[in-house]
């Protein structure tokens, strides 16, 4: 993805690393980086919006319970690797709550 915008940063890299950003495993460098980007792009920080989102419903849904960090570890280069497969492009198309159970929906473009 790229918005067009001019960046220190392309918008697919930032993109790629907001997981990495939201759970604070990043250098202070690439802290900043990220944080000054976000703040520059609106469709970037929008995307992180719906990803913190994400976050905290899982993290709710979850209860606590903690991945291997093994699991986690091929998990977050799982997701960096498909962002960057896609050019940043994931995005949500709707989101729907019924009882207890949240689906989230997602779309990509090439």
């Amino acid at each position: 993805m790229n918005c067009g915008g001019e960046h220190e940063t392309n918008c697919s890299e930032v993109l790629a690393d907001v997981w990495v950003f939201l759970d604070r495993e990043c250098g202070s460098d690439k802290r900043d980086l990220l944080a000054k980007h976000l703040e520059e792009c609106r469709p970037c920080l929008e995307q992180y919006g719906v990803e913190e989102h994400l976050k905290v419903l899982l993290a709710r849904k979850c209860g606590g319970d903690q991945a291997p960090d093994e699991f986690r570890a091929r998990l977050r280069a799982s997701i960096r690797q498909s962002v960057i497969d896609h050019g940043g492009s994931v995005t949500v198309t709707r989101t729907t709550t019924v009882e207890t159970t949240t689906t989230v929906e997602t779309t990509t473009e090439d």
